[in-house]
């Protein structure tokens, strides 16, 4: 509307002024050394406009024509380009699919041009790995490997195929080249985990477990179960390879951790198996009178036999405190029957399943009803066990 009122009123000042325009033309004169030139005022405004309006003319024209030439020069690069980001999508939404045959051959195809070359040569060596084409996929991250600050990325990425094919020892190669550690990225410390509890590398475990806690991979119950199983597995290998070597193992574990009854009943059965029964015994008594741990009842039927009689008078001295205890009465029970005191045997049996009825008690108590001749107890139990 504004536009149109403008345009009206140019025009109505144009019809009132071009009769004064029309009857006073004024007079130029312009002299230039010898050059003279006359003209109206009027002529020379007009020719002043066109010779602008040319001008401007030309220069677009001018502008044009180089820009035309500039961007032919450009154009195949700018369709390649073009082309590799539409390869590299169409590679990403194969990923997406798990079509990886068709990932694996759109992402090659933006590979040459694309924006960021090591994305695809990446999302090819994954699609490789899916369809299990090994030589193509060390070929792709061969070309990743040329490119800058890929080094780290690539031994993650190495180690992670090694282990899905299961060359652990390859895969393992990999993993110390990157030395992880506390400082170490989480995900070299979560594979450097998984790929030391798949080779039940005890020791690199053991190492590893500070950084597991800081990098909270895993929850504290979880961690103190495998802090448990580490040192539990650390004593019984170093026990088959000599005393000496347990005792390292041993003294390798924090203070509270040979505080644990079950290290503590571990340690023990490991000194048995080396000749050092009576060193075991003084142990498993001490902590014994120091506190009740079911683990330390549970093992104590291994490594005692029938003229161990201080441990024997240790137990029978906290029968009252022990009362309600079963694996107490699984282990007096089991002493018992090593001095063929079947009688015994049977009552701690008896108390056993009285707390904590289960097939194992029920089996144990039926085989000493048959070794007493009570058949009709022996059936019962037998029943018990099944049920």
């Amino acid at each position: 509307m504004i536009r149109t009122l403008v345009y009206a009123l140019i025009i109505i000042l144009g019809v009132c002024i071009s009769p004064w325009i029309i009857e006073s033309k004024g007079y130029l004169y312009i002299a230039i050394g010898e050059y003279e030139l006359e003209t109206s005022v009027v002529f020379a405004v007009v020719a002043i406009v066109i010779f602008y309006s040319a001008l401007q003319a030309v220069e677009w024209l001018i502008v044009s024509v180089l820009n035309l030439f500039i961007k032919q020069s450009w154009l195949p690069q700018r369709w390649r380009k073009k082309n590799a980001r539409k390869h590299t999508l169409a590679g990403a939404l194969a990923l997406a699919e798990e079509d990886w045959a068709a990932a694996e051959k759109s992402m090659l195809r933006g590979a040459g041009n694309g924006e960021i070359p090591t994305l695809n040569w990446l999302a090819a060596a994954r699609a490789a790995q899916h369809q299990q084409r090994i030589s193509q996929r060390d070929e792709y991250l061969s070309e990743v490997e040329k490119l800058a600050n890929t080094k780290q990325a690539l031994s993650v990425i190495r180690t992670r195929y090694f282990m899905q094919q299961g060359e652990l020892t390859a895969a393992r190669a990999q993993l110390d080249s990157l030395q992880p550690t506390k400082i170490s990225k989480t995900s070299v410390v979560q594979l450097a985990l998984d790929l030391y509890r798949q080779q039940q590398d005890w020791q690199a475990i053991k190492l590893i477990l500070p950084a597991v806690q800081k990098k909270q991979l895993l929850t504290n119950d979880k961690i103190a179960q495998l802090t448990m199983e580490t040192n539990q597995a650390l004593l019984k290998q170093a026990a088959e390879k000599g005393a000496a070597e347990l005792d390292k193992s041993w003294h390798w574990l924090s203070r509270a951790e040979r505080k644990e009854p079950r290290n503590i009943a571990q340690y023990c059965m490991g000194l048995c198996r080396n000749q050092k029964k009576d060193t075991a015994l003084k142990m498993i008594e001490k902590s014994i009178k120091q506190t009740s741990s079911n683990e330390l009842y549970d093992a104590l039927p291994d490594m005692v036999n029938a003229e161990d009689s201080n441990i024997r008078k240790l137990l029978k001295s906290k029968a009252k405190v022990e009362a309600s205890n079963v694996s107490y009465q699984q282990c007096v029970a089991k002493l018992h029957s090593q001095k063929r005191e079947l009688d015994l045997a049977k009552q701690h049996w008896q108390t056993a399943n009285s707390i904590s009825p289960n097939a194992e008690s029920w089996v144990a108590l039926a085989k000493i009803h048959e070794q007493l001749g009570e058949q009709s107890d022996t059936l019962a139990c037998y029943r018990k066990a099944v049920q």
